[in-house]
């Protein structure tokens, strides 16, 4: 194999100045052919990362069956310790329900291991049909679509319409994930409006100002992940109606935690069939892996048979769905799960606000304290870990813009109230002792 640092570059003209060294292989002032320094050109873009203070490093954990949120952390010298995860997506604790461990424990006796291929060469289990049904009926519509994630359920999806509606509009909300963002993209610049995060005003403004023959869709989440803030489904709707535009709604954040059945914020404010493509996951409140959308059968089947993020990937595992099955059976007759979710969040948030810590507005679970410095932040979260056993993961640019970082508190209904004042004390320590102010949450 060839090394990095001298790989050839492309003949003719000279190369961007802005390249790390370049040294030429024929005479002096050829320069038809030149080779670059690679390995340079890494290592200066994970300098820039580091200099920011937004290098991001993994913590290396192993969670226990039955205990969590507990897990063993393998520090960077090999040696171990326990720690309580403060961070995970796996909002109800769903990846350690024994309903749920049972069936890809069958499962997996039952098929094997892998589904053996896409879904259109022998990847297509019974699990799999199984587990669209369950969607299906979750959402209550008529289909719904198996991905290998949430990420690519999105930028497959929405990629994929501008192939079946030539000359779509998508208008797209400013905060929308990077997921929606890269399948809009598919589009170019023309086809896609951006509005001001949550500003419906805005939004009309950009449809009554596009062409009333464009085919057009609104593309949304109803839980912003990063800041906690829920949309305004209902305004939504009303406003794709008068403009004849689709509605495209991401709830990866949302199913299994909203509603009576779990469907997510559109089934908990009855607009949930007036939605015509519902985007979600099935690792995260579900506790497995996968992504899908809901939608007229018609609609499904056109993603299907036009998407190249489904067509040309294997499909998930025949356990991940038929655990995933389980889970989403599961939520949708235990609504005492998401009762203790909410509770847990909303008194996590009180307690940080009694203690004077700079909470950020949610009206979800998510519970995000600002720090406003990337460096900070990431000092926050060591010692978090290294001294106290508590693990939260700092959020950086790009996740969220600069200036405000922060630290993403997901409670479960696992965490116990000696979770929280233990979360809480440390917190408390930590502000004063990294001079980060109490109320604005900037670093000083």
């Amino acid at each position: 194999m060839t090394h990095a640092s001298s790989l050839i570059c492309i003949k003719g003209g000279l190369p961007d100045p802005t390249y790390p060294r370049l040294r030429s292989t024929r005479p002096s002032g050829d320069t038809r052919v030149m080779i670059m320094d690679y390995t340079s050109a890494f290592s200066a873009a994970l300098e820039r990362v580091r200099g920011e203070g937004r290098y991001r490093v993994f913590a290396d954990l192993k969670r226990h069956r039955g205990s969590f949120p507990r897990a063993t952390w393998t520090k960077p010298d090999g040696t171990t310790s326990e720690v309580v995860v403060w961070c995970s997506n796996d909002y109800l604790g769903q990846g350690q329900n024994p309903v749920v461990l049972s069936a890809m424990h069958a499962a997996l006796d039952e098929a094997g291991t892998g589904s053996g291929g896409t879904r259109n060469i022998s990847g297509t289990t019974h699990y799999h049909v199984e587990l669209e049904a369950e969607l299906a009926d979750l959402h209550g519509k008529e289909a719904a679509l198996l991905f290998t994630s949430g990420y690519v359920s999105n930028e497959a999806s929405l990629s994929t319409l501008y192939k079946i509606l030539p000359g779509l509009i998508v208008f797209s909300d400013a905060l929308n994930h990077n997921s929606m963002i890269s399948g809009i993209r598919a589009g170019g610049r023309e086809a896609r409006r951006v509005f001001r995060h949550n500003d419906l005003e805005h939004l009309e403004a950009l449809l009554q100002a596009a062409d009333p023959a464009a085919p057009k869709l609104i593309a949304l989440e109803s839980v912003y992940s990063m800041d906690g803030d829920i949309a305004d489904l209902a305004g939504t709707v009303a406003l794709a109606k008068r403009y004849g535009a689709l509605t495209y709604l991401d709830e990866v954040h949302a199913v299994g935690m909203y509603g009576p059945r779990g469907a997510g914020v559109a089934e908990r404010d009855g607009v949930m069939g007036e939605i015509d493509i519902i985007e979600g996951t099935l690792g995260k409140a579900y506790g497995v892996m996968g992504g899908y959308i809901a939608a007229d059968a018609v609609i499904v089947d056109a993603i299907r048979s036009y998407a190249d993020g489904f067509i040309f990937t294997t499909s998930i595992p025949p356990a991940l769905a038929a655990g995933a099955a389980a889970s989403i059976r599961y939520l949708k007759t235990h609504d005492e799960v998401r009762q203790a979710h909410q509770e847990r969040a909303a008194t996590l948030k009180a307690k940080l606000r009694a203690a004077g810590l700079p909470v950020m507005p949610s009206v979800s679970h998510i519970v995000p304290v600002e720090v406003g410095d990337p460096v900070h932040c990431k000092m926050i979260s060591d010692i978090l870990l290294e001294e106290h056993g508590i693990y939260v993961q700092p959020i950086n640019y790009p996740t969220v813009p600069r200036g405000t970082e922060r630290l993403r508190f997901t409670p479960t209904p696992a965490h116990t109230d000696q979770m929280l004042d233990d979360l809480v004390s440390a917190l408390q320590a930590l502000w004063t002792r990294c001079n980060i102010q109490r109320v604005g949450g900037v670093a000083a």
